[in-house]
């Protein structure tokens, strides 16, 4: 049994790739109710069984993006840069106002034929700045979990400790996607700040790529001399 509320239900665009698996079958297993979206409704409810089968008793189902969008009031987009436009732009008409979109996205050169260890220019000034500028009006955009390794998060069996830079502009919102997020063993959400401030999360990305292939391990961010109460009510 769970010590703990449970966390509020959450849409996971992309969770066919490596990281919104990972982040799905990590959410499932805390006890969250996860709706997982692909272009393609079948290969979804394929990725939901993968899931089901990896956490088994978890509430997992799989939708088409713009279902998969439309059903939770937090929604997180784990798609490539090369993807996220394209995707928003797909899901205007599913999301609404009141929404909270957490976006995962980091303009790696990668997406243009470069190197993952460097980043491409957004003009908005991150990814996530990028994407607030397609959501529909009211619908509010948040940067988060760009520096955690997908492939730690899949494997259940790795432990994780580290932290998770959020950047929004609202504390309250940060604070409520803090408390899903931190729902993961071994993960801390960190406040970095408004939403501007996802073009240096965005770009430290980049920087781990280069740590963790230099020392061939899946290293994490970690902040130091934080308070214990990194999220308290005003």
């Amino acid at each position: 049994m769970l010590d703990r509320p449970l966390p509020e239900p959450v849409s996971i665009i992309g969770a066919s790739g490596a990281l919104g698996f990972g982040l799905a079958v990590r959410l499932a297993r805390a006890g969250c109710a996860i709706t997982v979206g692909s272009r393609d409704a079948q290969r979804a409810e394929q990725t939901a069984i993968r899931a089901r089968e990896a956490v088994p008793d978890s509430l997992v189902a799989g939708l088409a993006n713009e279902e998969a969008a439309a059903r939770n009031e937090l929604v997180i987009l784990c798609v490539p840069f090369r993807n996220q436009a394209e995707t928003l732009h797909n899901l205007r008409d599913a999301l609404r106002p009141g929404q909270l979109l957490v976006d995962c996205t980091v303009p790696l050169a990668a997406a243009v034929g470069g190197k993952a260890t460097r980043t491409v220019g957004v003009w908005q000034g991150s990814a996530a700045q990028q994407a607030q500028e397609m959501v529909p009006a009211g619908v509010t955009v948040l940067s988060a979990l760009h520096t955690v390794s997908a492939a730690s998060l899949r494997n259940l069996d790795h432990e994780l400790d580290e932290d998770v830079l959020l950047c929004g502009d609202q504390r309250a919102d940060k604070r409520r996607v803090a408390a899903v997020i931190d729902t993961i063993d071994g993960l801390r959400c960190v406040d970095g700040g408004r939403l501007e401030m996802a073009r240096i999360a965005e770009g430290v990305t980049a920087l781990m790529i280069s740590i963790n292939a230099r020392y061939k391990t899946r290293a994490g961010l970690k902040i130091t001399a934080l308070p214990d109460d990194l999220w308290p009510v005003a």
